[in-house]
């Protein structure tokens, strides 16, 4: 198991081969969940959080029903 110091400005070295092992690169923005037992980081989604509602209406709908 690796370990890490929290520096004095608040940050967190994440060990270089778990950074390797999921391709983490300079830059990567993460999320940070309390979990109550500890703070779980997973990486950001590029796009924001939507909803089906907010999608099922660029779809493209056709009525016509097809006989087999």
């Amino acid at each position: 198991m690796a370990t890490t110091v929290l520096s004095s400005k608040g940050q967190v070295i994440i060990p270089s081969p778990i950074r390797t092992a999921h391709q983490w690169e300079p830059g990567q923005r993460f999320e940070a969940i309390d979990t109550g037992d500890g703070v779980l980081l997973k990486p950001a989604s590029p796009f924001p959080r939507t909803d089906i509602k907010h999608v099922a209406c660029c779809l493209r709908y056709d009525c016509r029903v097809t006989a087999p």
